[in-house]
């Protein structure tokens, strides 16, 4: 006689039903009443608005400073995960708690504290003044602000891949007489391809909408320093929701344009090495 198999949870029908109802109402809803209350404008008046040389820049400034940003982390962000997981040295517990920091502060916290220590009298920035650097309120600034925001999105994903990697792939390769660079490129890489791809998708996703950091080191000068979701902010306190949607518009589709293609990218990686 066989039994039925209980599960901790529902079934598939109700699990499933729950999910799309909750992502409707938490995702498509506002996503739709976005795109609906961009429909007032006709398709002139929409590209006017999100054409607007004022608007470009912040666009090239927005877009630029958190490419920038996620890749600087792609790179420092493998290179703290393989410290955190490969080496034992005093106080890693405390380093390890310190890469979710920006996490658990507030936005504005992180903004402040860091264009008080950059800022020309900072400490900081009293010791780069000499040397022509400035840094607060310059696109350098937002970089920055984007760099300490972002950096948990590429360790969490990339650190435990790394704890799952097998110590012995690498021992074999070098019994077999391959070169630190080689065991990396050809041993290592290819299996953290994927989870660094994800890492720079969450990271430059979680850029293009930051606000809060960046606007207290930004400086927010006009074709300089302005970043898009400050334009949508000044939209609103115009009363012109029209032109404030029209941006987010913008942002949304590009965001999710570029989340597709590095998405696609983890998938074609991913496929490549399970046929291998």
């Amino acid at each position: 006689m066989a039994f039925k198999k209980h599960s901790v949870l529902p079934g598939f029908n109700l699990s499933l039903g729950y999910t799309l109802l909750y992502l409707t109402i938490i995702v498509l809803l506002p996503l739709s009443a976005l795109l609906l209350k961009s429909s007032g404008l006709t398709a002139h008046a929409f590209w006017a608005v999100v054409t607007e040389p004022r608007v470009l820049a912040s666009y090239r400034v927005t877009f630029g400073a958190s490419l920038l940003a996620a890749l600087i982390n792609l790179f420092s962000g493998l290179l703290i995960a393989w410290v955190l997981v490969r080496y034992s040295f005093p106080a890693k517990r405390f380093i390890d708690a310190l890469v979710d920091l920006p996490f658990a502060l507030p936005t504005a916290v992180a903004g402040i504290a860091l264009a008080t220590i950059y800022a020309p009298n900072g400490s900081m920035g009293e010791l780069l003044a000499p040397l022509g650097i400035k840094v607060a309120f310059t696109p350098l600034g937002i970089v920055l602000a984007l760099t300490f925001i972002t950096l948990p999105f590429v360790v969490r994903t990339v650190q435990p891949v790394l704890q799952d990697l097998e110590v012995e792939l690498e021992e074999a390769a070098s019994s077999l007489g391959a070169t630190r660079l080689q065991i990396f490129w050809k041993v290592i890489l290819p299996t953290l391809l994927p989870a660094l791809l994800t890492g720079f998708a969450l990271a430059f996703a979680r850029a293009i909408g930051e606000y809060g950091s960046v606007i207290f080191i930004a400086g927010n000068m006009p074709y300089v320093s302005e970043i898009t979701p400050l334009m949508i902010i000044s939209k609103l306190e115009q009363y012109d929701y029209l032109g404030a949607t029209a941006i987010a518009v913008v942002m949304l589709v590009v965001s999710f344009g570029l989340l597709l293609l590095i998405n696609g990218l983890q998938w074609w990686s991913a496929k490549r090495l399970g046929r291998r």
